[in-house]
């Protein structure tokens, strides 16, 4: 009876040797798959960063045109010659394609600042045109 219960013993851990195999090699599938799945998911993970990458720059240089329609109207508004000093308070701010337009009636003046941003963001550039972006500021004119 000895014996077989030695032989039984000898049996049982032979199963568990075999079990431990086939998880060990199901540990190895895992890691597999998860390589595959990386690779299918990792494109999209970068066009979406590249994605909010592009919209930041969009968003900052609209930011930069409502502040650089301030800035010319400001200096349209205590200057002699509204559309020179409108032009020079824009022009350093560095965006591209910049318009500026000045109107200046009895005691206001109205400055319009146009710019255009680049979509130029790896394959969102592809994907999106250019932004063109408007602002408009008014202030009242003082004495130069």
């Amino acid at each position: 009876m000895r014996c077989s219960a030695a032989s039984d013993a000898h049996d049982v851990s032979d199963g568990l040797d075999a079990s431990a195999r086939h998880h060990g090699d199901r540990g190895r599938l895992d890691r597999g798959q998860a390589v595959v799945e990386l690779a299918l998911a990792l494109p999209v993970v970068i066009l979406v960063l590249l994605g909010v990458v592009q919209v930041a720059v969009v968003v900052r240089d609209q930011l930069v045109t409502q502040h650089a329609a301030r800035e010319a109207a400001r200096a349209a508004a205590v200057s002699a010659s509204p559309t020179t000093a409108a032009s020079r308070a824009a022009a350093p701010l560095g965006l591209d394609d910049l318009g500026v337009r000045v109107s200046a009636a009895g005691d206001v003046v109205r400055v319009e600042v146009r710019s255009r941003t680049r979509t130029d963001v790896p394959l969102i550039g592809a994907l999106v045109g250019d932004v063109t972006h408007r602002a408009v500021a008014v202030m009242a004119r003082e004495p130069p």
